[in-house]
């Protein structure tokens, strides 16, 4: 850890010149530490961004190790493995380790909430801040969604309210835990970067790891990987869930949501609404709804107030987003799949025959469950990108053969034979299962693509 006080004077490096990047170069040099930039790219590639930081030092085209010769702290970007030769040197030298996220957690004035999960993070995060704004709190939302909140660090007042959302890569290397935490779930993901299912859970774990006596930690019960986290805690965890009765949280109870415990305005058991008001689909959305109750609950949200803010909840662009309806057939964006986990959450969530886009850019992850699912309740399973060789051959290793999956190259030729083969009443469903990596710069950019196509067809 840096101290929040010392900063000034300090020579910082930051690896990668992405989102979180150019963040921590304008609000670095604000503290007055010295920044030096270092990216993979050339310097012609980012030649137009780089030109409003002239007080930053670049050094483009690589990560030499020689750059730790003259800096006292490394702040990597989400984005940069942390198997990197200059990490591990850093490391070897004792020079801290830090990022953006540390930065703000160890100097913001308002109380925090942290969410991070394998799946459902993005819509949980979301709703909890739209809870909070109906609660009346000015409430800030970024983190690994939105703004880096750095950029608005000073605007922040200790009455205001931040959820972030925290990937993975954020808390490879936090040391601070917020004060209300959630740990939605954790299922294999990011498997091509953390190795291992113990070194994600590790990471994941380190956003209840470092908490106090007197903090929060909201937990899915129903999910083994985010239960286990308990044994962690300094006090007992508050729970959601979709399948059992929890004496401390949200559960789901026939058709109603409740609230019990400290999650509860006295202690005792509160209606929060009915099931069916919640204006998402999926069963998987219901579990993301409880999540925000339990969080809002500790963070002293009513019931009441807790439902209109659902019954009005929207759904989030590129996860089960309906582009359009054309002749009959209703094209969905659910771009944010990156693992085929979230591919059978999706395709759980409607009973309408589909035509289900697969493929991206692959994670080292299992795909047979999700080839099971798609192949009992698909018309037609259309395979792209990198992953597309993938989901075919695993078509056929389940089938034993079927003419039931068709492979493109690019998302465009999977839009054009996906309408094609689409008849009224279905759902096409892009759900990839993979990275946008092979094709995009992220999920956004691709569901984005999707959206232009589907509105051309």
């Amino acid at each position: 850890m840096i101290p929040p006080d010392s900063l000034s004077g300090k020579r910082v490096a930051v690896l990668g010149f992405a989102r979180q990047g150019k963040a921590l170069a304008r609000w670095l040099p604000t503290l007055g530490a010295q920044v030096i930039v270092s990216d993979n790219r050339s310097a012609e590639t980012l030649r137009d961004e780089i030109a409003t930081f002239s007080n930053v030092e670049f050094v483009l085209g690589g990560h030499p190790e020689s750059l730790l010769d003259r800096v006292d702290a490394l702040c990597v970007s989400g984005g940069v493995p942390l198997d990197l030769p200059i990490v591990g040197a850093a490391i070897a030298r004792g020079i801290p380790l830090t990022n953006d996220a540390q930065f703000f957690l160890e100097r913001c004035p308002a109380p925090v909430i942290g969410i991070t999960g394998s799946a459902g993070k993005t819509t949980t995060t979301s709703l909890t801040g739209d809870i909070l704004r109906r609660a009346g709190f000015k409430t800030w939302v970024g983190g690994n969604i939105g703004d880096v909140l750095l950029d608005v660090l000073d605007e922040i007042t200790p009455d205001d309210r931040v959820v972030m959302e925290l990937s993975s890569f954020q808390l490879d290397l936090m040391t601070t835990s917020p004060p209300i935490a959630a740990v939605l779930n954790i299922t294999p993901n990011h498997l091509d970067r953390h190795g291992t299912m113990e070194a994600y859970t590790q990471a994941k774990a380190n956003i209840v790891r470092h908490q106090k006596t007197g903090n929060f930690a909201v937990l899915g019960y129903d999910d083994a990987g985010s239960r286990q986290l308990a044994d962690l805690l300094p006090d007992e965890p508050v729970w959601f869930s979709g399948q059992n009765m929890v004496a401390n949280g949200a559960f789901l109870a026939g058709r109603r949501l409740m609230l019990v415990g400290t999650a509860s305005p006295d202690g005792d058991s509160h209606v929060i609404l009915e099931k069916d008001a919640i204006p998402l689909r999926g069963d998987h959305n219901i579990l993301n709804v409880l999540a925000a109750c339990a969080i809002t609950g500790v963070a002293g949200v009513s019931p009441a107030v807790m439902a209109a803010a659902i019954r009005d909840f929207k759904s989030v662009a590129h996860r089960l987003e309906t582009v359009r309806v054309l002749n009959g057939v209703t094209y969905v964006n659910d771009s944010i799949a990156t693992a085929p986990e979230r591919v059978v959450a999706a395709l759980r969530s409607y009973t309408e025959p589909l035509v289900l886009i697969a493929g991206g850019k692959d994670k080292n992850l299992p795909w047979e469950e999700m080839i099971r699912l798609a192949l009992r309740v698909s018309r037609h399973i259309i395979a792209f990108g990198q992953a597309g060789q993938i989901v075919v051959k695993m078509v056929e290793q389940v089938s034993g053969g079927t003419t039931k999956v068709t492979q493109v190259d690019t998302l465009a030729e999977a839009v054009g034979a996906a309408a094609a083969v689409a008849q009224p009443g279905d759902i096409v469903l892009l759900s990839p299962g993979g990275t946008s990596y092979d094709a995009y710069p992220d999920f956004v950019a691709r569901g984005e693509h999707f959206r232009q196509l589907v509105m051309a067809l």
